[in-house]
């Protein structure tokens, strides 16, 4: 066993290490979301992790994501996670793709070949995209709400879309998901109002890594069931 999971399979057993060694996970969005769940994952023993998104570290960055610094400033945020996860598991399968996902490059990715997908883009094209593939194909998916003008952490919560309120970004997909023929769609959402409706939206350190532990965290509860 490697012995950097011996504390966590005191938690869910060996077995369960082993069961997420072999799994492969999706990461849609490497920002301040995206970056805290691709990472949780990693050190929760997933064995293959796809890192996808176009974008490139901006010093605005810095103030909540994981995987900016004044070094990595200007490097394409894929690039610098796979080291970064890489460094913490040097076994594991990273593979990192500079593409942003969206309707017309959607053809580029097999999702099939994912045991779940977690959904951190921030544009609702992308995300309505991205969650009505994984349906049609039975693809696990887990989706981000909004994170953005957000002060309390402890204000969210996981549900299914269809059963959330108060976020204006889930009250929209909400309606595109219901004219899609979408039912159910497990989402982490918070229960706080915006505070600002700020352009570009206002963020903060200690938001949006909870949103991405969350998401981690129930990908890892499903998949070892």
């Amino acid at each position: 066993m490697n012995e950097q999971f011996h504390r966590t399979s005191l938690l869910i057993g060996q077995e369960n290490i082993k069961l997420l060694s072999r799994c492969c996970v999706a990461v849609f969005g490497i920002g301040g979301v995206g970056g805290h769940a691709a990472e949780a994952l990693c050190r929760s023993a997933i064995g293959s992790i796809d890192v996808f998104d176009g974008d490139v570290v901006d010093i605005t960055n810095i103030n909540r994501q994981l995987i900016a610094t004044h070094k990595t400033v200007g490097r394409n945020k894929v690039d610098v996670m796979k080291e970064r996860l890489l460094d913490i598991n040097p076994e594991a399968k990273i593979g990192a793709h500079k593409i942003f996902y969206l309707p017309e490059t959607a053809d580029e990715v097999d999702l099939t070949k994912y045991d779940y997908v977690i959904d951190a883009v921030d544009t609702i094209t992308a995300k309505i995209e991205l969650i009505c593939r994984c349906k049609s194909m039975n693809v696990p998916v887990i989706s981000s709400m909004g994170a953005a003008n957000k002060l309390d952490p402890a204000a969210f919560k996981v549900a299914d879309i269809f059963d959330t309120s108060v976020c204006p970004l889930a009250r929209i997909m909400r309606k595109e998901l219901r004219e899609r023929g979408i039912s159910t769609l497990k989402v982490v959402y918070s229960k706080e109002s915006p505070i600002t409706g700020e352009k570009p939206p206002s963020s903060i350190s200690f938001v949006p890594p909870v949103v991405g532990l969350i998401l981690a965290g129930e990908v890892i509860k499903d998949l070892i069931k």
